[in-house]
């Protein structure tokens, strides 16, 4: 049963392994395989960031977040940063600043968060072919990073790659 995937989707897929741990037991893990993604704090040249808010059906809900994506294969982090800044707020960066990257849930997932800072925001060449994806209905709006972090506090901001970009402004 080793490395065997037992589910393919469009986002990611999960994989189960059978393996031998350091101390001679047999474990199975079941591991969803994602590929990296890139998560924005979009920096409008009056200080304020874009945040933006969608539905997510995992939730039931809209939420507020900041834009985040998928690294597209054969695609840069730094390019993929820009290509959703561009779908998911109508914006396209002069700057992209590489923050660092985490992995947010390591006990059962190997997706990689890379987190940008992007500034120097201008419209999009009238001919770009960047986009929202078919399934995202997004608003956004620029907030104070004051405000932003706030709606942390009182709850109103419950996604957690949110809440710790936050905390890198």
């Amino acid at each position: 049963m080793s490395g065997r995937i037992v589910y393919t989707g469009r986002v990611f897929s999960v994989e189960l392994d059978k393996v031998t741990l350091s101390n001679g037991h047999e474990a199975e893990f079941a591991i969803v395989r994602h590929r990296p993604s890139v998560v924005l704090i979009p920096v409008q040249d009056d200080g304020r960031i874009v945040m933006i808010r969608q539905y997510r059906h995992a939730l039931e809900r809209d939420i507020w977040e900041l834009p985040a994506g998928n690294v597209d294969e054969g695609e840069s982090a730094e390019a993929a940063a820009a290509r959703e800044c561009e779908e998911e707020i109508g914006q396209v960066p002069a700057k992209v600043e590489r923050l660092g990257s985490f992995y947010p849930t390591p006990g059962y997932c190997d997706e990689e968060m890379i987190f940008f800072r992007v500034s120097g925001l201008r419209s999009p060449a009238p001919d770009s072919t960047h986009k929202p994806d078919e399934d995202e209905d997004i608003e956004s709006r620029p907030m104070s990073a004051a405000d932003a972090k706030a709606m942390v506090k009182r709850g109103e901001i419950i996604d957690l790659k949110t809440a710790y970009a936050l905390t890198l402004i």
